[in-house]
């Protein structure tokens, strides 16, 4: 019996060591995995979920968060810049919203701090869902299962824009997607990664893509120059932190997208000009650090990128509350 208890003993030992010497080697690199989210507010995840998908918080009564964010698709929409109220052209490509909580801002400009501050840009700006708060405000509180779900979640008898965007913003806190192949190899399954796919990321290291791309989003976590050893050239309108700040020191400086499900998130860049992984690298290569990839290297550092694709959510889809013969209806053709 005595010998049974130090075996097991020994083993569970060992077994700790090896899952902390694998979390220690993951710690060592510049990226690290992708964590489950953390103290979400269930019922305000399920409240976000329908207004993510709601086309009535929309003019047209057509478009909702998930129309430019489809979560089918990497949470983008797979065009280089969306599609706005009345096929209106967006000015820049839309960025996913997977991981969107582990950015330092959102929009590729900074200028709304946090998923909240985010959520209600898009219902009242006139090149997308071209409604306004107010508006859109009316329409909740003219559905009776919303009003029962709003009172229910936040206590409150009058519905507000700051409850819509707090529910948006929890449910979009549970868009990540861990255990990724790279994720797993992290954390110390060394066969998850092929040779071709391990070299492409000695490469994305040792070229310096880490400088930019690291952490838990592999991005998204600072503001970057488009263009820092040759100018990048667009058509694009888009001034960058520029149009936030005021200073021209800031224009065509971005915030660096995630590369968490890169594969899935195509056309790249702002602009969304670079159709493929292959030509965002050469691009990227050459113009923010001076280097002219081989075939070989692209090839390789391709390979390491879609390793980069984790669990994506799944969920069922919710079914909306009816609207109410007082519902305001949308009016898609004015």
């Amino acid at each position: 019996m005595m010998k049974q208890t130090i075996l097991t003993t020994a083993i569970a030992l060992a077994s700790g060591l090896a899952i902390h010497t694998a979390a220690q080697a993951a710690n060592d690199e510049p990226i690290s995995p992708i964590k489950p989210p953390a103290s979400i507010n269930l019922g305000m995840v399920e409240l976000g979920k329908k207004l993510y998908f709601d086309p009535r918080l929309s003019k047209s009564g057509i478009m909702s968060c998930n129309t430019c964010h489809n979560l089918s698709m990497g949470g983008t929409d797979n065009i280089p810049t969306s599609v706005g109220d009345k096929w209106q052209q967006g000015p820049i490509n839309a960025p996913t919203v997977l991981n969107s909580s582990l950015n330092l801002a959102q929009f590729w400009d900074g200028r709304a701090a946090d998923l909240k501050a985010q959520a209600g840009g898009p219902i009242a700006n006139p090149g997308e869902m071209a409604f306004t708060h107010t508006l859109a405000i009316n329409v909740l509180e003219s559905i009776p299962a919303y009003v029962r779900e709003f009172k229910l979640v936040f206590g409150k008898d009058k519905i507000d824009i700051d409850q819509v965007t707090l529910a948006i913003a929890e449910f979009e806190k549970t868009l990540v997607t861990p255990n990724s192949r790279f994720d797993q190899w992290l954390l110390g399954n060394k066969s998850a990664l092929t040779k071709q796919e391990q070299e492409g990321y000695a490469l994305f290291k040792d070229s310096g893509c880490v400088a930019c791309h690291n952490g838990e989003a592999v991005g998204g976590n600072s503001f970057q120059k488009m263009g820092l050893v040759e100018p990048y050239k667009t058509t694009a309108t888009a001034e960058g932190r520029a149009g936030v700040t005021g200073k021209d020191a800031d224009r065509f400086n971005f915030k660096v997208p995630t590369l968490r499900n890169v594969e899935m998130t195509y056309p790249y860049f702002h602009d969304g000009a670079a159709n493929t992984l292959t030509e965002a690298v050469d691009i990227m290569g050459r113009l923010q650090l001076g280097k002219k990839f081989t075939k070989d290297e692209n090839a390789k550092i391709v390979a390491f990128l879609k390793t980069l694709t984790g669990d994506q959510p799944t969920f069922t889809l919710p079914i909306l509350p009816p609207s109410a013969d007082a519902t305001p209806r949308p009016t898609p053709f004015k």
